[in-house]
């Protein structure tokens, strides 16, 4: 009985000690996974250390990714693995990310305009936003990518619609004779409406003499795409709105003074003066382009970047014609709205130091972006750059975006919606004559407070 108690109480300590080996190893495993997982993300990218980017395919976004992924690698380890959608699929897979939470992407590029639908599962990056990048990047620019007080978004580059002018048709001596004598004042590049207006109708001409215009002096963006609302709301920043589509009480402005006189100015140039092509519904920025590198318009109101095909002999019949200028202002002033874009960071990477160091790197290399657009994001880049004959735009762009008047679209969860079913529609029913700027714009009023809840 002593020898079985014995050998009894032996194997009790030794099966003990196996339960103790086998909980400190168990308790072990646990410890250096939940640590690699903090630090490193999920266990597949902690292993190939990759970082996923999801931009819009053949975009500036993915042109840039493409050729600074070997740069960072090297820098880092980590390799830049980069899925490239059409424009929508963007949003589209993002938003779901941000739903389902999987962490597939630690990086995108979106447009301003998604920031309401996305902003809840965005991480915010304010802590990248020193001192230095703040006074290199135009107020404007910060702001399009904060809300609720958080900034979620790193400006890549940033757009607007300057003045692109035929420089040989107004420095023309005889040009310049014949306005003095029909409108008794010196031709120039213009800066107020109705300079606007007058050379619009100037160099709107029939110039083979077979009773058809065929030179027009600008062109009215009236196509059914954002286009056309950019348009109208530079007009109306111009004129003094200030709240922009939906004031502070949240019900639409947009019927008031400032939208009415700007819908009226663009209407007039197009069926007044008759100094835009008629087929404006159907012409967005690209239609209007394909007419001035064609030498069949003489001024355009389009986005900065258009400058540099313009002066391309391989894309343009007027190149070595065109110059830039500032956006034209109305009572209150200049004013656009600017079309930047911005990196984020999805809320769910498992990965966000490494991410906001890449974008930190692309903050750095802004000026690649000049290559694959024509713009940057950072005031020092379109100071210097501007000093270069391929990149003049940019020192009216810089002036424009710095203007008084120039504000980003509003925040609103139903942007899209408002734009597409209210305004888009409101100003096409201006421009082709069926209701008055007024009664376009009660209209739309009704349907965004619809909209809104109101």
């Amino acid at each position: 009985m002593a020898y079985q108690k014995k050998m009894g109480l032996v194997a009790l300590v030794i099966m003990m000690l196996i339960i103790a080996v086998l909980s400190g190893c168990t308790g072990g495993n646990e410890k250096v996974s939940n640590t690699a997982g903090n630090k490193e993300g999920s266990a597949d990218k902690q292993k190939d250390k990759s970082l996923t980017v999801l931009v819009e395919g053949g975009s500036p976004a993915f042109k840039v990714a493409t050729a600074t992924a070997e740069e960072f690698k090297t820098e880092t380890g980590y390799e830049v693995k980069i899925e490239a959608v059409p424009y929508i699929g963007v949003f589209d897979k993002l938003n779901a990310e941000l739903k389902a939470k999987t962490g597939s992407y630690d990086a995108a590029i979106i447009d301003i305009l998604w920031f309401p639908a996305l902003a809840s599962g965005l991480e915010p990056m304010d802590d990248l936003f020193t001192d230095e990048v703040k006074n290199d990047l135009y107020p404007n620019l910060i702001n399009g990518g904060k809300v609720d007080d958080k900034i979620l978004g790193m400006p890549v580059w940033t757009n607007s619609k300057t003045m692109l002018y035929r420089k040989d048709l107004f420095e023309d001596a005889k040009e310049k004779e014949a306005f003095q004598k029909e409108y008794g004042y010196e031709l120039k590049v213009p800066t107020t409406w109705q300079e606007y207006r007058d050379a619009a109708k100037f160099f709107t001409r029939d110039t083979d003499n077979n009773g058809e215009m065929d030179m027009y002096g600008t062109g009215v963006l009236g196509k059914n795409n954002g286009d056309s609302v950019a348009s109208w709301l530079d007009h109306a920043l111009q004129a003094g709105a200030d709240q922009l589509v939906v004031g502070e009480d949240g019900k639409a402005n947009v019927n008031t003074k400032p939208y009415v006189d700007a819908l009226d100015f663009i209407t007039k140039v197009l069926r007044e003066d008759k100094s835009a092509p008629e087929g404006a519904l159907n012409m967005a920025s690209d239609e209007i382009a394909e007419l001035f590198w064609n030498g069949k318009m003489a001024m355009m109101l389009e986005w900065g970047h258009f400058f540099v095909p313009s002066n391309d002999p391989a894309k343009s019949k007027v190149a070595g014609k065109v110059a830039a200028a500032p956006m034209i202002g109305g009572e209150a002033g200049v004013g656009v709205v600017p079309g930047p874009w911005y990196q984020v960071i999805p809320a769910s990477s498992k990965q966000k130091d490494i991410a906001k160091e890449y974008i930190k790197f692309l903050y750095d290399r802004n000026d690649q972006y000049l290559a694959a657009i024509g713009v940057a994001a950072r005031k020092s880049i379109l100071e210097t750059s501007g000093q270069k004959p391929e990149y003049a735009h940019l020192l009216s762009l810089g002036e424009t975006l710095a203007a008084k008047q120039t504000k980003n679209r509003p925040v609103l969860e139903h942007w899209n919606e408002i734009e597409s079913e209210a305004l888009i529609p409101a100003v096409q029913a201006a421009l082709s004559g069926k209701k008055t700027p007024q009664e376009a714009l009660d209209e739309a009023a009704e349907i965004i407070n619809e909209i809104q809840g109101q």
